[in-house]
């Protein structure tokens, strides 16, 4: 087995991460070009998969904590080649359909695309069962953006992306459990050795059933397979990458990857034929009623996959390479498939059936190009869809209880030639009076997905080549079997004649009439049982929202203090006066430093005045004088860049709950002065101060091992820094502050999310779209202060270059002083803040034309590329390199890639503080006006 360069398949997961911000903001006005330039990377991980192929698996290992055992395992074997071929290969395609495809820039759904491929790259080359949980996730969140992005105004797009979030993040939780169960019982969370060495007994049983129900939601297989007819409301693009080539094929990967050592374990099997035979039938019943033409394909790739989970599932070498053969098939004859739908209804408006007349005469390049997938999905040779087909054949016709299965797989076989010639006829029959003239764009990708399906056939042989690797790890189960496009007369061929000619009788009995027959009675279905189940849960949870849910904030904060004093400390008390408790080393002391009494009373006076005054304004005012004491007591301490963190941070936050205050009742409400809540909060309260008091000084006083502290020191004078914070932040742990970073992202995100989503978001005197080309920010508003203080105004413009001069002295004294790229973030976010204060949404709009999203893309883009390049290089995550050379006048610079990591972070925090004050802060501007109800589209 071979070892890659540290870091490397990591390292093309990052690329993705900052391909899919990059290439849109760069060439987001050519929507074209984008869309090409974004087909380029999964291309080239296609290009690199195949140049992979029949050589020695590689593996590596990214450590992130040793000592917690948080590593990286990623793995690249025959069964991932494939998955990349497929991923990679049918996403460039999709991505340079989708430039021709919309008529404007759509730079989200193309970045959207590229983040998409980049999880389904990782899922695919992860070895550890937890990693590959973390992209499994990523895949749903990236497919919930995709459907209901195009139009979040419509409630059917909406409720959709719902649903297939809902589903497949819910089994996924189940199947989260299985990999627990299956990691402890195996010892290890890897992939590669649960495989070589896997785990029995009754966690083995357990832990297959948990897996499998997340598998089965994934690939939308019966019972749970409503969303993805469901996701139709997605664009074409979508739908023929993740409903037809990589998302719904990740279920049948999980099961293809663990089979080799868990297809013998008494669930597995019957649980995986009985669901696949199921799914594969039902699929093909209703895709045979179907009008819409995306619906048919979505019902038959509900119906495919379950032929596809039956075969990878089955355990045996001749099933599986059937399966491995079948799962390049449907991605290289489905995709063209959906794409077909899309360039018909792109130039004829619909994609029903029954409305459809002449498409064949007016495109007939796209209509050969189709016909020639369909010949692959109905298993005509020489295409590559007849080669698996016949191998599945094969693979249970063996006599046994292989019979059964073997019938259910002929009869879908002639399912899928039913509604395959269904699919023909709706979109291409017809006469039409307008002139022939396919649309290039849109075609020529059906082409070359409809032709590598038909080569692919022609070389059975590289196909083995390919494949073979991973069938051999499965028990043999009968005769050793090649791939090939003619095994004589036999079995195989003479049930592929007989599932061509059921398949045309069922088509002419059942599929040509348009549209399809209403049935007399409704029965029930997958679609209505999801409905019912959730609804009984939304009136469920109000009526426990009713009973619980008080709507008072302090009750809340009361319930959970309590239940803090109850559990730990309760246990710490007793534990104390037990006297089983830590051995403390020595007594406390008072004080180190006179100057903390003065501290402290300075706090204590704070908070005591705060409870007892009555403005809503005042007590804002003395919890700020709380975070300002204590961080006086950082500097007494010794901790400079902790008390001008919090400094600023408590700045902010004055600032930002002075706005809000703007909203609320000058004073608190007379109820909540009442003698017996005050009492009850003060017991609470005091209680609670106690514990954390107690807790506090008992952690001090009870250490056992020595600091950690001059440990980093030494660190620090090998590095020559002065800083040991900013030492720790972007050297030391710089993968645990990009994570950091990347929920301030989240939460900024989040922040304009539930702001934005509020019922005053939407104006009535002002049209939808109304200044879309407008300056992101340059509309009329009241400045908070109200009026227009001049005084306030000029001061703000004088003073606001200063403050970001001292955040960028901030960031680069970073190394050696207090500062860094956080701290001067929130500095230079204390300079726009000082803008808006007097002037409102004009005064930055004019002080920073830059869009806040894009601070928050920009520096994380930059800590993710600056931190994977120490992985591509062949070390860890932000290895430390020297960047400089020699200008003219200047001499000698260089800059460590430490800088730029802290560049990253300092431009995300800045966006950060930008985010939520043109959210919060210029929202409050706004008279509140009611909401528009949106009108839901006829």
């Amino acid at each position: 087995m071979g070892r890659g360069a540290a870091g490397g398949m990591l390292a093309l997961v990052g690329i993705y991460a900052v391909a899919a911000v990059g290439v849109p903001w760069a060439l987001g006005r050519y929507p074209r070009a984008m869309a090409c330039a974004a087909a380029l990377l999964p291309a080239g991980t296609a290009v690199w998969a195949a140049s992979q192929a029949g050589r020695d698996e590689l593996s590596e290992r990214v450590v992130w904590a040793a000592d917690l055992g948080l590593v990286l395992d990623f793995r690249l074997d025959a069964l991932a080649v494939v998955m990349l071929l497929l991923v990679g290969g049918v996403g460039a395609v999709v991505l340079c359909f989708a430039g021709w495809y919309f008529d404007r820039p759509e730079r989200l759904m193309i970045g959207t695309l590229v983040a998409f491929a980049g999880a389904m790259t990782g899922l695919v080359l992860a070895d550890n069962l937890l990693v590959l949980y973390v992209f499994w996730e990523l895949t749903t969140l990236s497919s919930f953006v995709l459907i209901g992005h195009m139009r979040p105004d419509r409630v059917a797009d909406r409720r959709a992306a719902t649903q297939a979030l809902l589903t497949t993040t819910a089994f996924g939780l189940v199947m989260l459990v299985g990999f627990v169960v299956l990691g402890q019982a195996g010892g290890t969370y890897r992939i590669s050795a649960l495989l070589a060495d896997p785990p029995g007994g009754v966690p083995a049983r357990v832990g297959v059933v948990l897996v499998l129900l997340g598998a089965f939601a994934k690939s939308a297989q019966v019972p749970l397979h409503a969303w993805l007819p469901a996701a139709m409301v997605a664009p074409t693009p979508v739908s023929a990458y993740l409903h037809a080539a990589a998302m719904v094929k990740a279920g049948v990967y999980l099961v293809a990857r663990l089979a080799p050592a868990f297809a013998g374990v008494a669930p597995w099997r019957p649980l995986v034929l009985a669901v696949g035979l199921v799914s594969l039938l039902v699929g093909g019943v209703v895709a045979l009623r179907q009008d819409d033409l995306k619906r048919l394909l979505a019902y038959g790739t509900i119906s495919q996959l379950g032929l596809l989970i039956v075969l990878l599932g089955n355990g045996t070498r001749t099933a599986a390479l059937a399966g491995a053969a079948m799962l390049l098939a449907h991605g290289l004859f489905k995709a063209p498939l959906f794409l077909t739908v899309g360039a018909v209804e792109h130039e004829t408006g619909t994609r029903h059936a029954d409305l459809l007349s002449g498409a064949g005469r007016r495109m007939p390049v796209l209509t050969v190009a189709a016909t020639a997938a369909i010949a692959s999905m109905i298993g005509i040779p020489p295409f590559l869809g007849f080669v698996a087909k016949e191998a599945a054949f094969e693979a249970f016709a063996h006599g046994g209880a292989d019979i059964a299965v073997l019938t259910g797989v002929v009869a879908g076989s002639a399912l899928t030639v039913a509604y395959g010639a269904r699919f023909l006829h709706g979109a291409f029959s017809g006469r039409t009076e307008q002139a022939a003239g396919d649309p290039w764009g849109l075609v020529v990708p059906v082409v070359v997905l409809a032709v590598a399906g038909f080569a692919a056939g022609l070389v059975p042989g590289a196909l083995q080549d390919l494949i073979g690797p991973y069938a051999a790890t499965l028990r043999t189960g009968g005769p050793a079997y090649e791939l090939a496009v003619w095994h004589g007369f036999g079995l195989p061929l003479g049930l592929s004649v007989i599932a061509l000619v059921a398949g045309a009788a069922l088509y002419a009995a059942f599929g040509r009439t348009f549209p399809s027959r209403p049935a007399r009675r409704r029965l029930p279905d997958a679609q209505h049982a999801y409905d019912a189940l959730v609804e009984g849960t939304m009136a469920g949870a109000r009526a426990v929202t009713r009973r619980l849910q008080v709507g008072s904030l302090p009750a809340y904060l009361g319930v959970i203090a309590l239940m803090v004093l109850v559990v730990p400390g309760s246990a710490l008390v007793a534990g104390l006066v037990r006297g089983t408790g830590p051995q403390w080393r020595g007594g406390p002391k008072a004080w180190d430093d006179p100057m903390q009494l003065v501290l402290a009373a300075v706090v204590i006076a704070s908070a005591l005045t705060a409870l007892w005054t009555r403005s809503r304004l005042s007590a804002v005012v003395l919890l700020s004088g709380t975070g300002y004491g204590t961080a006086g007591l950082f500097v007494v301490h010794g901790g400079p860049d902790l008390a001008l963190t919090l400094v600023v941070v408590e700045t902010l936050s004055l600032i930002m709950l002075v706005l809000v205050l703007r909203r609320l009742p000058e004073k608190f409400p007379p109820r909540l002065r009442k003698a017996g809540g005050r009492t009850a909060t003060g017991a609470i309260s005091l209680c609670m101060g106690g514990f954390v008091g107690l807790f506090l000084v008992v952690a001090s006083l009870s250490r056992s091992a020595d600091p950690v502290g001059p440990g980093y020191t030494r660190l620090a004078e090998q590095e020559h820094t002065k800083n040991v914070v900013n030492l720790i932040l972007v050297d030391l742990r710089a993968l645990d502050t990009l994570g950091e970073v990347t929920v301030l992202a989240a939460t900024a995100m989040g922040v304009a999310g539930l702001v934005l989503a509020g019922p005053w978001t939407r104006r009535r005197d002002r049209p939808a779209g109304e200044g879309a080309r407008s300056r992101w920010l340059a509309t009329p508003g009241r400045p908070p202060l109200g009026g227009s203080p001049v005084v306030l105004e000029a001061a703000a413009r004088v003073l606001t270059p200063t403050i970001l001069v001292f955040s960028a002295y901030l960031f680069f004294a970073g190394h050696s002083s207090p500062g860094g790229g956080f701290v001067g973030g929130l500095v230079a976010g204390m300079a726009f803040v000082l803008r808006y204060l007097p002037g409102g949404r004009r005064e930055l709009a004019a002080a920073l034309p830059v869009r806040p999203t894009a601070l928050l893309g920009g520096g994380l883009g930059i800590a993710v590329a600056t931190g994977a390049g120490g992985w591509a290089s062949g070390g860890e995550f932000l290895s430390s390199r020297k960047l400089g050379g020699t200008l003219p006048v200047v001499g000698h610079v260089e800059i460590s890639t430490n800088l730029l990591f802290d560049a990253g972070v300092y431009l995300l925090v800045l966006g950060l503080v930008l985010t939520i004050l043109t959210t919060l802060g210029a929202s409050l501007e706004e008279p509140e006006i009611p909401r528009v109800p949106d009108e839901e589209p006829a």
